[in-house]
């Protein structure tokens, strides 16, 4: 069981198209990942209902996004930020989308 809760670096990372953004929890908690390009714009939104305290670090339990924003297209080369809220937990970390 994880002592912290944590957001870690999304793999791979560039990536093109599709990346997977693992995280720890420290308790069950309703996970939410939201992305954002640039310019501060929601892309997409990841919600993953609640988790139960633990680790979600590999392809088969890490969040996964597909490249595709909430309406469906690819998105753009460039720079994105993720962020996890998991109870009072809140983090952000960065991740690039090379075409």
């Amino acid at each position: 069981m994880p002592k912290h809760t944590a957001l870690l670096q999304n793999y791979p990372n560039p990536f093109n198209p599709e990346t997977w953004i693992p995280f720890k929890l420290s308790s069950d908690s309703p996970v939410v990942i939201d992305i954002y390009n640039v310019r501060g714009q929601l892309v997409k939104t990841l919600d993953l209902g609640v988790k139960e305290a633990g680790y979600y670090m590999d392809k088969t339990s890490a969040a996964y996004w597909d490249g595709r924003s909430q309406t469906g297209e690819r998105v753009a080369s460039g720079l994105y930020f993720y962020t996890i809220k998991a109870g009072k937990f809140i983090a952000t970390r960065r991740m690039v989308m090379v075409k």
